[in-house]
């Protein structure tokens, strides 16, 4: 009787051991994906900022400096599909530490450049680098975690856009400020970091009872026909000439129109990054407990709303005001952008859920390509003024609520 005793305790030990095992090896997959999205998105916010004394010291113009901005969306645009491809056929860790090690290189090199030509390339072979970090990431979710959980996980990956803004304007422009090479050594560090911590803490193969579960393979053709997808697709784009529009020229705006110096530029974008964060987790709360089924209603109020703050962006000359709006904006932009991320989960079938974000956030990319180029020729057309950006955000925002109207839902 008292064999049979140890016996039970022993087993209930290991049972009530295996959570807690299983558990603590998830939050520090969790962290290890974190800290490289983190790292990902520093990269995309620092160039703003530090384009201001890259552009003064090298003489550009605001259309040279949109050119080496867009030219790293388009190879994140150009490779983001074949990177999905990629983590299928080689497995979604390699994929992300090959990833993290271009990013690596390419930062340090960003550091050490010295002409138009070699900032424009660099930051091209950056965006290529960057392109196989999200669909990696969301395989790896996808593959570790059941489907009950992967939208919290999710979201909790999202949300580090904020952190990436936080360290991207308060220890970025802190470094820019001082010297602008200082910041993509450190900027390089950080990635080197991110990688060791994905090789340690990233495992290599999925578990064994996930193996069994085989996937029908979807062309390509049904999932770029089906009609929803292509609405997210420009819905997306949309959104993203607005988001990375305003993300891009905002520091340079701010400076110009004010006249504040890189340090105080940092500052109130490091606020507004947190907000971001904040907005992420709170956009998500939204749509699953207030909006589920009504995410139209909610994506064109924000979008109707961001168009007028980017109006009064134009038209006011206050920067306290200037400020509120700017963090209104950051709120409105990111529901809007969390929105459309995680509506194909509701209104596509789950065949084409992987291919269908893979097409979607493309569209994304390719609005952080158009972006920061069109407009910096819009400036050096306007001579300077920051103007017409704003009124084609605010356009282009409210073409993004129109046509997010003609998603098909299930009533």
């Amino acid at each position: 009787m008292s064999v049979s005793q140890r016996e039970i305790k022993k087993q209930s030990e290991e049972v009530t051991s295996l959570p807690k095992a299983r558990s603590s090896k998830e939050v520090l997959l969790i962290s290890a994906l974190m800290a490289g999205y983190s790292m990902v998105y520093m990269d995309k916010n620092m160039i703003s900022t530090a384009i201001i004394p890259i552009s003064g010291q090298f003489h550009l113009s605001t259309s040279q400096t949109g050119m080496i901005m867009s030219l790293f969306f388009l190879g994140y645009s150009l490779m983001q599909i074949p990177g999905g491809w990629l983590a299928d056929k080689i497995g979604y860790k390699k994929v992300l530490m090959l990833s993290l090690s271009l990013i690596t290189l390419f930062s340090f090199a960003f550091g050490f450049s010295a002409s138009l030509m070699v900032f424009i390339l660099i930051r091209f072979m950056a965006g290529v680098g960057h392109a196989g970090y999200p669909p990696s990431c969301s395989k790896g979710i996808a593959e570790n975690f059941s489907k009950e959980r992967r939208t919290f996980v999710q979201s909790l990956i999202l949300s580090t856009s904020g952190i990436g803004g936080i360290l991207a304007f308060i220890i970025g422009a802190r470094l820019i400020a001082v010297n602008w090479h200082y910041a993509y050594y450190a900027l390089g560090a950080l990635f080197a970091i991110s990688l060791i911590l994905v090789a340690i803490f990233v495992p290599n193969k999925i578990s064994a009872e996930k193996m069994k579960v085989q996937t029908k393979q979807v062309s390509f053709k049904t999932v770029v026909t089906n009609r929803n997808v292509m609405i997210l697709f420009i819905a997306m784009l949309l959104a993203n000439i607005a988001f990375y529009g305003n993300m891009s020229w905002l520091p340079s705006f701010l400076k110009v129109k004010f006249s504040l110096s890189i340090s105080t530029v940092g500052t109130i974008l490091a606020i507004n990054a947190v907000g971001g964060t904040i907005a992420s987790l709170f956009a998500g709360a939204l749509l699953t407990k207030y909006f589920n089924g009504k995410e139209k209603v909610l994506l064109l109020s924000c979008c109707v709303l961001s168009c007028l703050l980017f109006l009064g962006l134009v038209f006011t000359n206050s920067l306290a005001l200037s400020i509120v709006f700017l963090y209104v904006l950051t709120f409105l932009l990111t529901s809007i952008f969390v929105g459309i991320f995680s509506w194909p989960h509701k209104i596509l079938p789950e065949k084409v859920i992987g291919s269908s974000i893979g097409i979607v956030n493309t569209g994304g990319t390719l609005g952080g390509f158009i972006a920061p180029m069109t407009f910096g020729a819009l400036i050096s057309m306007a001579h300077g003024s920051f103007s017409i950006v704003f009124i084609t955000l605010a356009v282009a925002i409210v073409l993004c609520g129109l046509i997010a109207l003609t998603v098909k839902t299930e009533k």
